[in-house]
């Protein structure tokens, strides 16, 4: 049984090169087609793209994200928490710290797709304020549709 960290024992910030090795292998066995190394040194590289992982309290990456804001348009593109940290809270920080960090930069909201199947995932969103707004068709490599999710951001404060 994999030690669990309590969530206080959480820091969020931002995602370096050094962490990709233990990124790539969340990706790894989160994704059937998971991204490569090359695509998250693209995000690190990228003005608009904020990198986000979440380490627990020995240093170890926990869970990663990658948003990105394009003027006052924020987008999660990638999210995934270490298997054995799934469902003890790790993921609701990742977002959180991505919506509070579009707010502050002046985002109108935040968006992502989530696949259909994905329950867990579409009842944290749907907890932090985002709302189905569509749906493409047969998205994933499997043929599985993908799910639009926003999330409006009042600039006072509250999303």
């Amino acid at each position: 049984m994999p030690r669990m960290t309590r969530l206080d024992d959480i820091t969020v910030c931002p995602m370096t090169e050094a962490d990709l090795d233990e990124v790539l292998a969340i990706e790894s066995v989160s994704y059937p087609k998971p991204w490569a190394r090359e695509h998250f040194l693209d995000e690190l590289g990228s003005p608009y793209a904020f990198p986000l992982v979440a380490l627990n309290g020995d240093g170890r990456v926990a869970g990663y994200i990658c948003p990105v804001l394009l003027l006052d348009e924020g987008e999660i593109r990638n999210v995934a928490v270490d298997p054995g940290m799934r469902g003890s809270g790790v993921g609701r920080l990742l977002v959180e710290a991505v919506l509070e960090e579009c707010r502050s930069r002046g985002a109108a909201y935040v968006g992502l797709e989530v696949r259909v199947s994905n329950q867990a995932a579409r009842a944290l969103y749907r907890k932090l304020g985002f709302v189905e707004t569509g749906v493409r068709p047969k998205y994933y490599e499997n043929g599985e549709d993908a799910v639009l999710m926003e999330c409006p951001l009042d600039r006072s404060g509250e999303s």
